[in-house]
C-alpha cells in the first residue's frame, strides 16, 4: 500500500484520492450554485431597470428614459452589490458612462470573445462566462439589443434622443447598434 507522509502523519492514497475528489466535486457544486447565484442577480438587475424604463418612456418620452437611466442604472447595480455581496456592474466596449463602466482586463477580454461568439452563429441571450480568477468567482452576461434598446442604442436616434444623451452622456459611445447585437454584459464579481 503506498502511503504519503504528511506533517507527522500518515495518509493512505486512497484516502489521498478521495479527499482530492471530494475537493474538486465540492468546488464543482459551489461554482454551479454561484453561478446560478449571478443568473438571479441579473434577472433581479433588468427586471428591475426595464420596467422603469419603460414607464419613464410612456410618461415623459425619450429624454425623460435616458434621465431615468442615468440615474437608475447605477443605483440599481449599488443596491444589488449591497444586498447581495456580489459587486454588480454593466461593462461594455463601447461605454456610454466612462465614470462606472470601463472594463477590467478579465472584462475587457470576455467581452471580446462574446463578439466573437456571436460573430460564430451564437445569440447574445445565451452567451455567458464563469471562472474563478485571483479567488474571486467572475460571471459575465451578454447583454443584447432588444427593440427598446433602439430608441436610445440603435442607428436612427431621434432629435429629442440625441440632445438627450449630449446633455446627460456627453461622451457617450453607446449608440449604433443594430437588434440582436451585444452592446455590453453584466458583470459580477465575488470574493471566495
Amino acid at each position: 500500500m503506498l502511503t504519503f507522509i504528511k506533517k507527522g502523519s500518515m495518509v493512505t492514497l486512497s484516502t489521498a484520492l478521495l479527499m482530492c475528489s471530494y475537493s474538486t466535486l465540492a468546488q464543482t457544486t459551489d461554482t454551479k450554485a454561484l453561478k446560478a447565484q449571478a443568473i438571479t442577480i441579473v434577472k433581479q438587475f433588468g427586471g428591475t431597470l426595464k420596467p422603469q424604463l419603460k414607464k419613464a418612456l410612456n410618461e415623459g418620452g425619450v429624454k425623460h428614459a435616458i434621465e431615468v437611466c442615468s440615474v437608475q442604472a447605477p443605483n440599481i447595480a449599488k443596491e444589488l452589490s449591497l444586498t447581495t455581496q456580489w459587486q454588480v456592474k454593466r461593462v461594455s466596449l463601447r461605454a456610454r458612462n466612462k465614470q462606472n463602466a470601463i472594463p477590467d482586463t478579465w472584462e475587457e477580454a470576455t467581452l471580446k470573445s462574446f463578439n466573437q461568439r456571436q460573430q460564430q452563429g451564437e445569440k447574445a441571450q445565451t452567451i455567458a462566462k464563469a471562472e474563478i480568477v485571483n479567488n474571486e468567482f467572475r460571471f459575465m452576461k451578454a447583454q443584447g439589443v432588444e427593440p427598446l434598446c433602439l430608441t436610445c442604442h440603435g442607428t436612427k436616434l431621434s432629435d429629442e434622443a440625441k440632445a438627450a444623451l449630449a446633455q446627460y452622456y456627453p461622451e457617450d459611445q453607446a449608440t449604433g447598434y443594430a437588434l440582436g447585437e451585444i452592446r455590453g454584459a453584466f458583470s459580477l464579481t465575488k470574493q471566495l
